[in-house]
């Protein structure tokens, strides 16, 4: 446990994914408590995952605010919930999406979206074990005790939405300080991936958010991985400029002949990736082309993609 200033603790746990972990806040109440921010995955033991945390804190959780649906952020929040009993609070919108993602999960459509983007056989039968084994460790909370909307509060807390990432992201903002999740990091850039369930322009979202960030003008956000990021409005810039120059890179990727997103997130990232980041990429060059169809820089042949009629 980190205590990063007064009255906001950072405790860390480990994930078995391309980041290898993922940062959960615990913020001093009014009243005296500690307001948990983000769960990470779930746990085949509860007591033992949580326990440890709670032993070292003053005074009982309070509540409990997801920031949104991603597996390493909601994973862990009925375990959570039942081990202090704390109420659960998650945006109203990504609440939704996480109904959609994992409770109205529906596979084979999950699976028909990246053999229709074109990735390999191959590559589909690997994200389909991986999802089967992912969704084990989701224990999210059908009925939060409260739904929250942009401009709410949590106990002098201002609720943000910041769609990108998650559709319904949401962080937490008071006296110049973001609790931010993944809506913005340091050293990395959150993935920003167009899905089955996703709004259909994720960037373009996304790139709102940036702006809202750089509007709010934070003087640090705690993020949910990495360090703390002391200018998150330099910061929010220096991403938004690293999307735009991804977005002439996808369309330089295009030709007259059709190209599918599989076959662009080759173009754009050329390493070899496991079945996840490989899924990752994929998602990541679809947002990107569809942000480029939604501003005529790019065309739509079938689920494939084209220049723009104007530069073929």
């Amino acid at each position: 446990m980190d205590e990063l200033e007064p009255g906001i603790l950072r405790t860390t746990f480990a994930i078995p994914f391309g980041i290898d972990h993922v940062h959960c806040y615990l913020l001093r109440s009014s009243a005296g408590g500690w307001i948990l921010v983000d769960t990470g995955l779930g746990a085949r033991d509860p007591e033992a995952r949580w326990q440890p945390v709670l032993a070292q804190l003053d005074a009982p959780v309070e509540a409990i605010v997801i920031t949104h649906m991603h597996p390493d952020h909601v994973g862990g929040a009925r375990d959570a919930a039942e081990v202090t009993g704390a109420p659960v609070l998650q945006g109203r919108a990504d609440h939704e999406q996480c109904a959609r993602a994992w409770g109205d999960r529906d596979p084979q459509r999950f699976l028909e979206h990246w053999t229709t983007h074109g990735m390999p056989s191959e590559t589909v039968a690997g994200i389909a074990a991986e999802s089967d084994a992912l969704v084990r460790a989701v224990h999210w909370v059908e009925e939060p005790d409260r739904l929250l909307e942009a401009g709410d509060e949590v106990d002098g807390w201002r609720v943000e939405v910041l769609p990108g990432h998650a559709d319904g992201h949401i962080a937490l903002f008071k006296g110049g300080v973001m609790i931010a999740g993944d809506a913005i990091l340091g050293g990395i850039t959150p993935t920003i991936g167009l899905y089955p369930n996703s709004r259909p322009d994720p960037l373009g979202d996304y790139l709102g958010s940036l702006e809202r960030i750089a509007e709010l003008a934070p003087r640090v956000a705690y993020a949910g991985h990495r360090e703390p990021i002391p200018d998150p409005a330099a910061r929010a810039r220096e991403i938004a400029q690293h999307h735009e120059e991804r977005l002439e890179r996808t369309e330089a990727a295009l030709g007259p002949e059709p190209r599918s997103a599989y076959e662009v997130s080759l173009a754009l990232f050329t390493d070899e990736l496991s079945t996840t980041l490989r899924r990752f990429a994929t998602a990541e060059a679809l947002a990107h082309l569809e942000r480029l169809v939604a501003v005529g820089r790019a065309g739509r042949a079938g689920a494939a993609y084209v220049q723009a009629a104007d530069t073929i």
